[in-house]
């Protein structure tokens, strides 16, 4: 009994990285295949924005919603339905024959995205107790970390050697398998099976996130003095504060945003919206860099941002070492101020030799591990797991606003130049832009040093051997 117990534990978290690491990666992987994608259907490169707005707009209505589902009609079965309609939609995506057609379908992708990445991290944090949160950290690593850098290197090499179809098409496999492993090893779980769907809430969260996420995405594009932007910025902020009163309020919430008045989770969360702005931001605009500053292909683009990957995959058997010792605090606060000071570092060395930028990308992945592998131990540490499915939800949405709002500040500040002086060897311009996302994640920095570990020590106990108990099926 003992061993099937444990090898719960193991099937989870292998279905949650194959899972995760196509939806994340699905993100990054496909700005490489934009001039591609513009060039296939001979229209300009703006016309291809909306393969990701629409995506990511998608992602903002569903995120939300998606503990509620989970919640109501079981991990697993939305967890399957999730996969399946992402790797539908995927195939779709690959088969589109217009620039309509391809956005219609990253819109259903999104739907199934947005329901998989925070159904799937309630399902681990479910089957991993505190005491085994440091080893689950290194396992979430896996698809947070990798796949946002590999997805350009993986990216260049399909669009460079096949098509930029296949950045699509590579999903299905992976979709495949996890659908196959999740429908035959996954435990169902419920909770709340009789709460009653919050329609306001969903509504506002929708209208709210959507429109937010729209402006973000589209500012560097459209400007932030058009009256579309502006409109639907303000509208989208004004419908997110009525959300949290309305939720604040409700009796069965669809988003439990009184989780937020715990200390540990509430601190975790502000850090992590800085510092994922900044390292998210940083990985959206090093390859922008090397394409159109310096001239490079997409291949050489992504090896040379690849490295972070592997600094975070060495540096993070350290990490886990460490945490039970030292604990979350300083771990983040640290890693961060060391991902500041690598940033800085590319920033004035950003047209230097290849090897050194590869080097210093290497050395912001070894910080990222200190603040990724901390912030996923502790992050959950006081959640109860009947709570759990709502804070992964509230957890993901704000991860996603956070990644938005990198890439829209980065973009803001490129687009604000860029007609005039051309992005070509602009020097001046990008380095701007390096160091406004070292300036975000030193601000997260700071915030960190406001979480206590105490409130974290459930998760700096050294692991028994006594296995995690597996959810009971309902």
């Amino acid at each position: 009994m003992r061993g099937v117990r444990l090898s719960y534990q193991q099937i989870v978290g292998m279905i949650y990285v194959a899972a995760m690491f196509m939806t994340i990666m699905d993100v990054t992987i496909v700005y490489v295949a934009l001039p591609a994608i513009a060039r296939s259907f001979d229209v300009s490169p703006a016309a291809t924005d909306g393969v990701v707005v629409g995506y990511l707009v998608s992602l903002a209505v569903w995120i939300p919603a998606s503990g509620w589902v989970g919640d109501r009609f079981g991990t697993k079965r939305t967890f399957l339905v999730a996969i399946t309609l992402f790797t539908i939609a995927s195939t779709l995506c690959g088969l589109s024959q217009s620039v309509l057609e391809l956005v219609l379908f990253r819109v259903l992708q999104g739907a199934g995205g947005g329901m998989l990445t925070p159904v799937g991290m309630a399902m681990l944090y479910r089957a991993y107790p505190p005491a085994q949160r440091a080893r689950l950290a290194r396992i979430l690593v896996i698809p947070t970390v990798m796949a946002p850098a590999l997805g350009p290197f993986i990216g260049g090499a399909l669009v460079d050697s096949l098509s930029w179809r296949w950045v699509f098409f590579v999903n299905v496999p992976i979709g495949l398998v996890a659908l196959a492993l999740s429908a035959l090893m996954l435990t169902e779980h419920r909770e709340r099976a009789g709460e009653r769907f919050d329609v306001p809430g969903f509504v506002l969260a929708a209208s709210g996130f959507g429109l937010f996420l729209y402006a973000l995405s589209e500012a560097a594009t459209t400007g932030w003095t058009s009256p579309l932007i502006d409109i639907t910025a303000a509208a989208g902020t004004a419908l997110i504060a009525t959300l949290v009163w309305v939720e604040l309020h409700a009796d069965q919430p669809m988003i439990n945003f009184r989780l937020l008045r715990n200390r540990l989770f509430g601190v975790a969360n502000l850090a992590s919206l800085f510092a994922s702005g900044g390292f998210l931001g940083l990985l959206f605009i090093a390859p922008i860099w090397l394409q159109t500053g310096r001239g490079f292909s997409a291949l050489v683009s992504g090896s040379t941002t690849a490295p972070e990957a592997l600094g975070v995959l060495v540096s993070s058997q350290v990490v886990g070492r460490l945490y039970p010792r030292i604990g979350p605090r300083r771990l983040i606060s640290g890693g961060l101020i060391g991902v500041s000071i690598a940033t800085c570092v590319l920033a004035v060395l950003m047209n230097g030799d290849l090897w050194v930028f590869r080097a210093v990308m290497f050395a912001v992945g070894v910080g990222w591990a200190y603040v990724v592998i901390s912030m996923n131990a502790g992050l959950f540490a006081q959640i109860s797991p009947r709570d759990t499915g709502r804070a992964a939800a509230l957890y993901n949405a704000q991860r996603q606003i956070a990644s938005a709002l990198g890439v829209a500040t980065l973009s803001t500040i490129i687009g604000t130049q860029a007609s005039a002086t051309g992005l070509h060897g602009n020097l001046t311009l990008f380095r701007i832009a390096f160091f406004a996302a070292a300036g975000f994640t030193f601000v997260g920095s700071m915030i960190a040093l406001a979480i206590h570990d105490r409130d974290a020590a459930s998760t700096m106990r050294r692991a028994s051997k006594t296995p995690a108990v597996v959810p009971a099926a309902s």
